[in-house]
């Protein structure tokens, strides 16, 4: 996932950000902007990232792609900061990973009127760790956007630590003074 290229591509795409106007515009889900989701990605972007990715999916296989996108960007949609507040400390039962599907749909039914396709993908999108599998597909591929998204900006935030290390930069001089050498 190249962020600049996404973020391009995501730009230029008019009807997915229409879609998403009235939610992007909504000043509880700009405090998404304020938690981070996975190594330094906003709960925001994570959401956005995840939406777009079910935008692309959902479309191309005619399904209902706007409640998907909508669902997706607020899937999410918990305000906390789930390293080190758990759901106990704001009166929810269970694990973050439990409980943060009931607290995202309990907060964007709030602010929304959710139809059952968004609110499926927002209680569901969990699985299969909350085992309880989607009813709609396109809830299905949110959560594994969700999945991908989580595991990709995961992943590229541990090789911008590797690579930004110190002792990396010592290895990849020493290599090179190595391979240097031999040749």
């Amino acid at each position: 996932m190249n962020g600049d290229n996404l973020n391009k591509n995501i730009e230029k795409c008019t009807e997915f950000n229409e879609i998403l106007s009235d939610i992007l515009s909504n000043e509880t889900v700009k405090q998404m902007h304020n938690y981070i989701q996975h190594g330094e990605i906003s709960c925001y972007t994570h959401c956005y990232y995840v939406a777009y990715y079910t935008y692309l999916i959902c479309k191309k296989l005619k399904l209902d792609y706007k409640s998907a996108v909508r669902g997706a960007m607020l899937h999410d949609l918990f305000l906390y900061d789930w390293h080190t507040t758990s759901p106990a400390d704001i009166n929810e039962k269970g694990v973050h990973a439990w409980a943060h599907p009931r607290i995202a749909l309990k907060n964007a039914s709030k602010i929304f009127n959710l139809n059952d396709t968004e609110k499926d993908i927002i209680r569901n999108h969990m699985w299969p760790v909350t085992l309880k599998f989607p009813k709609t597909k396109e809830a299905f591929i949110v959560s594994c956007m969700d999945k991908y998204s989580a595991t990709a900006e995961t992943f590229m935030n541990c090789r911008n630590r590797i690579t930004n290390s110190r002792i990396y930069r010592y290895a990849y001089v020493f290599l090179g003074l190595f391979i240097f050498r031999i040749f």
